[in-house]
């Protein structure tokens, strides 16, 4: 029988890990039905409640559970790339705790890529299918503001970068061996998981899905940190903000020059003195504030280079059962 190997990241989700795990048994049942059985990799992130007590519990009595804990919180990518690196099946799925991701839905993406090796389903160029991942295609529950942010950073992000990030795309997929071990030689501390899922290749079948509500506690993504994962991924897989703080540079040094041209000549011919304190004022803050956008645009990728060359451990391991 094939493996497949469930990474299920967990921060302070005590209260959804039992639903979670009831709901996965017909799950699970239906997968060695279809000829593969399952583990599970919790991964506790630095957990501040029961989370870990939950997951040793579960451990206990289900052998196909395995976990890792974390010494301290290092956020859900190095939770997901502990996974990774800790998954030994056939195929790896990764998944929320908080059923926003349908279970029911992983037998039907386990036979896509089963067909697709036995001559099934196909890509368009022929070639064989190691990743089927999901989208929501509503946002249904979301804040408007949310929402609306979202929508432009999936529109902003495939402009401005040659990796494409495909709107409502979720971490929940499954993919082949060889398309996790691609993405596990990306051993980047700054981890953009959704580009980085993108930018290995690998041909990659979408299903949709409607968007549903948390089973069980409360989500652990503000709008803040939102806003700050999406700086990440933009610093992350495209240059473009450095371009156009350049430009933008260019462009205000090249109207400076032709203003101040324009004023020397309007002095030569008519005699007309310098004036305008205000007017002066403005055009020294604009400029200055050119300045800072382009510096913080550049300290921002000098910032990820500063913690890529450090090369400290994406997660560092408290415990685990294996």
């Amino acid at each position: 029988m094939k493996t497949i190997s469930i990474i299920v990241p967990c921060y302070n989700e005590e209260a959804a890990l039992p639903l979670y795990y009831e709901a996965m048994k017909p799950v699970v049942k239906e997968l060695e039905q279809l000829g593969a059985r399952s583990e599970f990799v919790f991964v506790d992130d630095g957990s501040a409640d029961g989370t870990l007590t939950v997951i040793k519990a579960l451990a206990a009595r289900d052998a196909s559970c395995k976990y890792i804990s974390f010494s301290r919180n290092f956020g859900k990518e190095a939770a997901m790339y502990a996974g990774l690196q800790n998954a030994g099946g056939d195929y790896v799925a990764v998944m929320d705790a908080d059923l926003q991701d349908p279970p029911e839905m992983l037998p039907e993406m386990f036979k896509i890529i089963e067909n697709s090796k036995a001559g099934g389903e196909m890509g368009s160029k022929g070639e064989e299918i190691d990743c089927v991942g999901t989208r929501r295609t509503n946002r249904k529950g979301e804040p408007p503001v949310r929402s609306l942010f979202a929508r432009l950073f999936y529109k902003l992000i495939n402009k401005i970068s040659k990796t494409e990030i495909v709107d409502g795309a979720r971490d929940y997929r499954l993919m082949t061996r060889r398309m996790t071990d691609a993405i596990l030689q990306m051993s980047e501390y700054n981890r953009f998981s959704k580009g980085i899922f993108s930018w290995v290749g690998f041909k990659t079948h979408w299903l949709e899905y409607v968007n549903r509500e948390r089973a069980a506690g409360e989500t652990k993504w503000s709008f803040f940190k939102l806003l700050l994962y999406s700086f990440d991924g933009i610093v992350a897989f495209s240059t473009a903000p450095l371009s156009i703080a350049s430009a933008v540079g260019f462009l205000s040094c090249l109207g400076s020059g032709l203003y101040m041209l324009y004023v020397f000549i309007k002095a030569l011919a008519f005699g007309d003195p310098v004036a305008g304190w205000p007017s002066l004022v403005c055009i020294i803050l604009f400029l200055g504030g050119v300045q800072l956008l382009g510096i913080g645009v550049l300290g921002q990728y000098l910032a990820k280079t500063y913690l890529e060359v450090k090369q400290r451990p994406i997660y560092i391991a408290k415990e685990k059962n294996f």
